[in-house]
């Protein structure tokens, strides 16, 4: 199978490609600079230019394609205010896609974030977010998604947690221990008893690899590990690592001290991923997020990004 992955040579991406070529297939990358393209020229990817902004590169790169992995978001960690404007990017390059596939049958695997079940209870595939809630922003790039399955596209929606984790992470987990640097404590918010689902980036790749060759048309799929990681034990792991104390922060003073981050560590996120490993026979090997905070590649201060 021939396929256009975006977001190719990202944290997730860097992962997925070797995933797919290793089970055989041709990958092709979406590349918005020289440097992007040179990295995936490197990793036996072949470059196609153009950007999430470009339509037009998109359907090209779509219409070409046996199938397609829709990775790339524009994550901009440090202001948050962007990312309505991200979401809106993130629907119209769906949509460019979905078009290049329609009535092919071919595969689109969109990538998602987890939504919070009514109730604190353990959310499944079959739940939808909770109207207003932080999960809820992204619920509209799905809907596009899976709307396409009315379009002869075989469009799947795979939902990531909060912390897909791994050598090279520079995601929530990173900017907690920078939060907490630069604080002098390691804080969690109010008991910390919330929980965070998780999964190593190699079992998110091969997840993604499992549903661009055989997920249904319409599917939610469930990347989630672990079910849910208490925020203050991942807060315990940081603080014994740096040699700080660990604190509670108290949820009104939780934007004074960890900034945009702290609507994100509030949530309690606790989710299965049963179904979708019944559906794809998807069972994931990889360490889990605290044992991979204990192998202490986090805590490097020249950790850079990977991809």
């Amino acid at each position: 199978m021939r396929v256009f992955v975006t977001g190719a040579s990202g944290f997730i991406g860097s992962a997925v490609v070797p995933e797919l070529i290793g089970a055989g297939h041709q990958v092709v990358g979406l590349a918005r600079s020289d440097a992007s393209a040179e990295a995936l020229a490197a990793a036996g990817v072949e470059a196609h230019r153009g950007s999430l902004e470009d339509l037009d590169s998109l359907r090209a790169g779509a219409a070409a394609a046996d199938g397609v992995i829709h990775l790339a978001f524009i994550h901009d960690f440090h202001d948050f205010s962007q990312y309505e404007n991200a979401i809106r990017t993130d629907v119209r390059a769906i949509e460019a896609l979905g078009t290049a596939l329609e009535g092919s049958g071919k595969p689109l695997v969109v990538a998602n974030g987890t939504v919070r079940a009514a109730g604190g209870r353990v959310a499944t595939e079959r739940d939808t977010p909770e109207p207003g809630s932080v999960t809820a922003h992204r619920a509209v790039s799905a809907n596009a998604a899976l709307s396409l399955a009315e379009r002869g596209v075989r469009a799947s929606v795979l939902r990531l947690p909060p912390s897909v984790h791994g050598e090279g992470d520079q995601a929530f987990v990173k900017i907690l221990i920078d939060i907490a640097r630069a604080k002098g404590v390691s804080g969690y918010i109010g008991d910390g008893s919330n929980r965070w689902c998780a999964v190593h980036r190699r079992d998110a790749a091969h997840l993604f690899r499992l549903a661009v060759e055989k997920a249904p048309a319409g599917s939610v799929l469930h990347g989630m590990a672990e079910e849910g990681v208490p925020v203050r034990t991942i807060a315990e792991v940081i603080g014994r690592h740096l040699g700080l104390p660990v604190v509670s922060v108290p949820p009104e003073d939780a934007a004074g001290h960890f900034g945009w981050l702290g609507s994100i560590l509030a949530i309690d996120v606790p989710t299965s991923s049963a179904l979708t490993r019944e559906l794809l026979g998807w069972q994931p090997t990889g360490p889990g997020l605290i044992a991979d905070l204990e192998e202490g590649h986090y805590f490097r201060i020249d950790e850079g990004v990977r991809g």
